[in-house]
């Protein structure tokens, strides 16, 4: 057996001791939150969303665990080779992806269906978290260095464009930037990065898809088609609205009861919750995510290895943005790009992503006082 793992090796029972248990139990208390709604959702019946959810909870929370006490150098050593085994799922997305609501984005097994984007937000944060761990200081501030790590990648995020999926695309960007700047890139290249864009803004315009133009003309203006493109931001808003300050009570909703709300049980799960709850419900999710949102960060920065404060890092921002985009976007803040709601939305893949996610953070939690050479040796 390789060295990497014949050292500092923690018992089952310290592992257990040492696990993050009010991590957990905000996890369990956001996850029942979303069951809760989903049978809501469903005209208070267990069908056809809130049972399916639950059971993938369940089955998910104890997978999440397992992760956790999975040793952390498990994840240094294969990140490389799970981000490379979710590239080639992309690619197979390309060539033969199962086709749902007009895009091409998952892979059919069969038993289960696999959205591969959503399982890249975890590999590409590890990958670029373990090859961050491995250079200096000094080898950071050379630009050939980090040519690798940016293929790593435009290539994922070029693949998830194609599929189309704009929102993905833009959180694995977004949570790499995150890596980039923690693993010690210099603010002044992600201003270059920042103006280029800005500069390929209006030649990326004409390559849109025309929903993806519709999304944003209606961003500005929703009320110009409100039967039309219009029709799902102005009935989230009329619904967040009518839940006023304490709500209209349980499985009350009139815009999602009576199916006036689109996707209620998916991208504007959040506006369920606003209706029958008021702003106090809507504000207590919200402080239940800032808590774990906030744990994220704190296993972070007390994370003596560099990988781990990478990952931590990555992950975490990860799922912030999931919430940030979610509520913004179903608010009218920010055009809808199709993000769910973290561990409340209906999904498969989404939900097993984001509990996996919990598990590295957790396990990084448990394993914070690990020291680990960039060979990948403990110190």
């Amino acid at each position: 057996m390789s060295r990497l793992f014949t050292s500092d090796n923690l018992s089952l029972s310290e592992k257990v001791r040492l696990m993050n248990w009010g991590l957990v139990a905000l996890i369990v208390a956001i996850g029942l939150t979303g069951v809760a709604l989903l049978y809501s959702a469903g005209s208070k019946s267990w069908e056809p969303w809130a049972l399916p959810q639950l059971t993938r909870f369940s089955l998910g929370l104890f997978l999440m665990i397992g992760i956790a006490l999975t040793d952390i150098r498990f994840w240094l050593r294969y990140a490389y080779l799970l981000y490379g085994i979710i590239l080639v799922a992309l690619i197979v997305v390309e060539i033969m992806g199962h086709v749902g609501m007009g895009a091409q984005r998952w892979i059919n097994l069969g038993i289960i269906v696999v959205q591969p984007s959503e399982l890249m937000k975890i590999a590409l944060v590890l990958a670029l978290a373990k090859y961050f761990h491995g250079l200096s200081i000094e080898d950071i501030g050379q630009p050939l260095k980090l040519l690798a790590p940016v293929v790593m990648v435009l290539v994922p995020v070029g693949l998830v464009l194609a599929q189309p999926n704009l929102g993905t695309a833009l959180l694995l960007t977004l949570a790499s930037g995150a890596v980039f700047f923690v693993g010690g890139v210099r603010w002044w290249k992600f201003v270059l990065v920042f103006l280029l864009v800005a500069a390929v803004l209006p030649f990326a315009w004409d390559h849109l898809h025309a929903y993806q133009k519709a999304r944003l003309t209606t961003f500005l203006n929703p009320d110009a088609d409100p039967l039309g493109n219009g029709y799902n931001i102005l009935q989230s808003k009329i619904a967040m609205g009518s839940g006023g300050l304490w709500g209209r009570g349980f499985g009350q909703g009139t815009q999602s009861q009576l199916q006036f709300l689109p996707e209620k049980h998916t991208d504007f799960i959040f506006v369920v919750l606003a209706e029958e709850f008021g702003m106090v419900g809507a504000l207590f999710l919200l402080f239940l995510y800032f808590l774990l949102i906030a744990y994220g960060f704190m296993i972070a920065l007390t994370s003596r290895n560099q990988f781990g404060r990478l990952a931590a890092f990555g992950l975490t921002t990860t799922l912030f943005l999931y919430v940030f985009v979610n509520v913004a976007m179903v608010t009218g803040i920010i055009p809808v790009v199709g993000i769910p709601l973290p561990l409340v939305s209906y999904g498969g893949t989404a939900m097993l992503t984001l509990l996996v996610g919990c598990g590295i953070l957790l396990s990084i939690s448990i394993h914070r006082d690990m020291r680990i050479s960039r060979t990948g040796l403990n110190e």
